[in-house]
């Protein structure tokens, strides 16, 4: 299970510019869908990974679905030659992603977030109309269900 609250508080702690997207943004603005991890485009300079790699030292990051025992070494290198990282730990499962399909970098996206309260402090979330458009760029069958609720939920916000 995934401790969301704690993944959020850990990388605020930490300092670590990020936006909430997927599920748990969606939550954020209201929708009562059910997600089982916490996805973010994280920022990729240097300062911030490093923040990122601080941050999650202690919680046992590893590579989610790979076989146990498979050599993954979680630094600032690793993240540097990568882009995007499904990880568990111990707080449960983190999507670090670099670049996001139809929104892009941290820096692209940056305009399109607004700050919401989530648990005991606020994050960066995608706006509706943003997190809408990087549903339907994804095209995944659970995004796409998920469409038609968030644009409900920004109609009404609308009004």
């Amino acid at each position: 299970m995934t401790d969301y609250e704690g993944l959020l508080d850990l990388l605020n702690r930490h300092d670590v510019k990020f936006i909430l997207i997927g599920g748990a943004a969606g939550i954020a603005h209201g929708s009562p869908r059910l997600t089982l991890d916490v996805d973010v485009v994280y920022h990729r300079t240097n300062e911030n990974i490093v923040k990122i790699v601080d941050a999650l030292a202690n919680h046992a990051p590893y590579l989610r679905g790979a076989p146990p025992g498979l050599p993954f070494l979680f630094d600032a290198q690793t993240i540097k030659n990568g882009l995007n990282f499904t990880l568990e730990t111990d707080l449960g499962w983190l999507d670090l992603l670099g670049e996001v399909t139809g929104g892009g970098s941290y820096e692209d996206l940056l305009s399109h977030t607004i700050v919401l309260p989530i648990f005991s402090s606020s994050c960066l979330c995608l706006d509706l109309p943003t997190l809408i458009a990087t549903k339907r760029a994804a095209g995944r069958p659970k995004d796409l269900d998920a469409i038609a609720e968030l644009e409900a939920l920004r109609e009404e916000s609308d009004s």
